[in-house]
């Protein structure tokens, strides 16, 4: 980063102090002993991370980390480079250590099957190893004993640092970087807390990261108001291709493998562009589809207003997400999943599951 926040260390402890017996509340026990007890873990992203999945892992290493554990961050895929704003990226690894876990900590996630090929490795290893799950996303239906999932948490990193408070570790260590691992993902999945998951404690949780040294305006400008060019030319391109349905309550969009090219984009430059769709004020759902193959399509759901469930749109091709924001992949070419999800939209709106 090109800035470091300030850590206000006195505010810092003030805020810890206060937040700390909601955070010992909020927190399964059971989950806390388990983090607590385990002394080397494997921590994983979903695949294609963003940065509240990455921050979530990389901040809960370091956590732990105070504490004398041994922790792995394996991803199926390499973080995306507009997620450099996290200061501790480069450790994130790509293949699974070999030494072999006392726990799996699966962050941002509902299944180790949306965890990619590290995904794999989790089914495959002894059924004695505990796994432990933490994941913000009211579509998630795990059945794990050692769960944590918080619909109401706008981001799985202000999960996680209501993980340190519970523990006693210190977020304002090493000039705030571990504060801006947490914020990222914050800041992500809030969009600067402009979002309607922002409650009162996502914005304690800000306020306390803040004070711990992360430089919220600089994370937020990196992630939402700074792009390459070849980014912004393949935003124009595919926003070119925006058009509606419902008498314009649905706005979508299609992004082609030939558009990166023409472009010189890679794929995680897309982000946003769903964002930019739900702005059209007229409109009350946002559909942006993804080419990913001949035959795959991925689509993210943006909702608002009298707009339906994301995740009753997204839940019908195997997704999820939130009320508000969800995705899916579908195993169709585009053409053919546009024609899909557009009907299913329609068809929630006759039956009114509003969001």
């Amino acid at each position: 980063m090109s800035e470091q926040g300030t850590v206000h260390a006195a505010e810092y402890l003030q805020r810890a102090d206060a937040l700390r017996p909601a955070a010992r509340t909020a927190v399964p026990a059971n989950v806390l002993e388990a983090l607590r007890s385990a002394k080397r873990l494997w921590i994983v992203p979903h695949e294609r991370p963003d940065a509240d999945a990455l921050g979530a892992a990389l901040g809960l290493k370091a956590i732990l980390g105070q504490f004398g554990a041994e922790v792995a961050v394996v991803s199926s895929d390499a973080p995306p480079a507009v997620y450099d704003v996290i200061p501790t990226i480069a450790e994130v690894a790509l293949e699974a250590p070999t030494w072999q876990p006392d726990a799996i900590v699966l962050v941002d996630c509902a299944d180790p099957k949306r965890a990619g090929r590290i995904g794999e490795l989790i089914i495959a290893l002894p059924a004695s190893t505990p796994r432990i799950l933490i994941d913000h996303h009211v579509s998630n239906q795990t059945t794990w004993p050692l769960a944590w999932v918080d619909a109401r948490a706008a981001a799985t990193c202000e999960m996680v640092s209501l993980i340190a408070l519970a523990l006693g570790a210190d977020l304002s260590v090493d000039e705030g970087r571990l504060a801006t691992t947490l914020a990222a993902g914050v800041i992500m999945d809030t969009a600067t807390f402009q979002h309607g998951n922002t409650t009162p404690r996502t914005l304690e949780v800000g306020g306390l990261l803040l004070a711990a040294g992360a430089p919220i305006s600089e994370i937020s400008r990196k992630i939402y108001r700074s792009k390459p060019l070849a980014q912004v030319q393949l935003h124009a391109r595919v926003l070119a291709s925006l058009n509606t349905t419902d008498d314009g309550r649905t706005v979508f969009a299609t992004m082609m493998l030939a558009d990166l090219t023409e472009s010189g984009a890679t794929p995680e430059m897309s982000e946003g562009i769903v964002d930019s769709l739900a702005h059209v004020s007229e409109a009350d759902v946002a559909i942006f589809f993804k080419e990913d193959g001949p035959a795959t399509a991925r689509i993210s759901v943006r909702t608002k207003g009298e707009g339906p469930d994301a995740t009753a749109i997204a839940g019908a091709f195997g997704g999820g997400g939130h009320a508000r924001a969800a995705g899916a992949t579908i195993e169709r070419p585009v053409s053919e999943a546009v024609t899909l999800v557009l009907a299913r939209v329609t068809e929630l709106r006759a039956h009114n599951v509003a969001g």
